[in-house]
């Protein structure tokens, strides 16, 4: 399925990340603790946060190498083909003995909010030797990337070894893994997650006071995603904290946007190398923004989009 006439270059995006199973289920609304509500649909879909960049990356036309791993049953034999078919590159996706393939249990409701429970499975198995054995790939990546669903160690050895970029999303967000930030070439994060690692509630008025704080963990840039607000980012090299806007639109189903905005950004920072960031940002934003107008999560990730047909309105914060 990979199109674009971006897909006939030689980059590479690498993603070591996480592969798991969603079952979700569509309600009116999300339930109280303890509280049983009626749903009326269920759908059974493939996700986990590594795989869904690297599928809304691969949608987008780009060279995509998965590095994960999957359990023996079923669902690990049939992910891995489905991958193989949308054209990532499957050569270090591992199916692994005796282990069940992680899963996520997803609840959205009617205003598109979710919530997600994650059992890790296989995923808490990717170790250093998967790294080792993909050690081609990766040191001659344009960019990998990371997340927060399997063990960081694995990750923090990859970008050791990557000359490329090292993006890296810090979600879902756990404290204390502030030590692979220096690592990272742009560190992508959403309000909640940001919220997290500066020990306050981060939105647009205070957003610039929460780059600055970031940025002092020794990551070069910054991107926090902030929902239909767009996204704000700041570097080292420049101070300046930049608001990119995005198209407010009416949710159905936001499960994976923020996987959608990370992919797509890899994608564009390999293919449109020359564009200005914030451009690329608003583009990523884009992908986002029409990934939350349908039900599902890689299902609702865009194809053969031309994100590059409009140019996004930002303003310095």
């Amino acid at each position: 399925m990979n199109t674009g006439d971006e897909k006939r270059s030689n980059h590479k995006i690498v993603v070591v990340g996480s592969s798991s199973v969603d079952f979700t289920t569509y309600a009116p609304r999300l339930p109280n603790p303890g509280e049983t509500l009626h749903g009326y649909k269920f759908v059974t879909s493939y996700g986990g946060k590594g795989a869904n960049q690297c599928v809304a990356a691969a949608k987008l036309g780009a060279n995509t190498y998965m590095i994960s791993r999957l359990g023996d049953d079923k669902w690990g034999v049939e992910y891995k083909k489905y991958l193989k078919e949308l054209g990532v590159d499957v050569r270090h996706v591992t199916l692994t003995c005796n282990v069940s393939t992680g899963i996520a249990q997803i609840m959205v409701a009617e205003n598109g909010e979710n919530q997600i429970v994650i059992v890790p499975g296989a995923n808490n198995h990717l170790s250093c030797m998967d790294i080792k054995a993909a050690e081609d790939k990766i040191e001659t990546a344009d960019i990998i990337i990371g997340q927060l669903e399997t063990p960081l160690e694995s990750t923090l050895e990859a970008f050791k070894r990557c000359k490329g970029l090292k993006l890296f999303n810090a979600a879902p967000a756990i404290k204390n893994t502030e030590f692979i930030f220096p690592y990272c070439s742009i560190l992508c994060l959403n309000e909640t997650e940001a919220s997290l690692y500066v020990g306050f509630a981060v939105d647009l008025t205070n957003g610039s006071l929460a780059l600055k704080k970031i940025l002092e963990s020794g990551c070069e840039k910054v991107i926090i995603t902030l929902g239909d607000k767009g996204a704000i980012y700041s570097s080292k090299q420049d101070s300046k904290c930049i608001h990119v806007c995005c198209e407010t639109v009416v949710p159905v189903d936001t499960t994976g946007a923020g996987d959608a905005f990370v992919g797509a950004l890899a994608t564009y920072l390999v293919t449109h190398k020359d564009y200005p960031l914030h451009q690329i940002i608003g583009a990523a934003c884009a992908v986002a923004t029409m990934s939350v107008t349908k039900e599902g999560t890689q299902t609702s990730y865009p194809t053969r989009f031309d994100a590059f047909a409009k140019e996004y309105e930002y303003k310095e914060l």
